[in-house]
């Protein structure tokens, strides 16, 4: 029942501002927070090491010093 008061609550906002073709504020931050948590576990990985010395190997590429091996 209150999921479907959000979802009403959200949908009357959006016909609200659809004709400035914009989302309401409530419905950015809703979309936002769900993102976030989808996201989180991706975010709290990091970045795999072999990904971190490729990047350190371009950056020297960049500035003219390639120290790192070549394949």
């Amino acid at each position: 029942m209150q999921q479907q008061k959000a979802a009403s609550h959200a949908e009357s906002r959006m016909k609200s501002s659809a004709g400035s073709g914009r989302l309401g504020r409530d419905v950015q931050q809703k979309i936002g927070q769900q993102l976030r948590s989808m996201y989180d576990d991706v975010i709290k990985e990091g970045v795999p090491d072999r990904f971190t010395e490729m990047l350190r190997q371009l950056d020297s590429v960049d500035d003219g010093s390639n120290k790192g091996p070549r394949e």
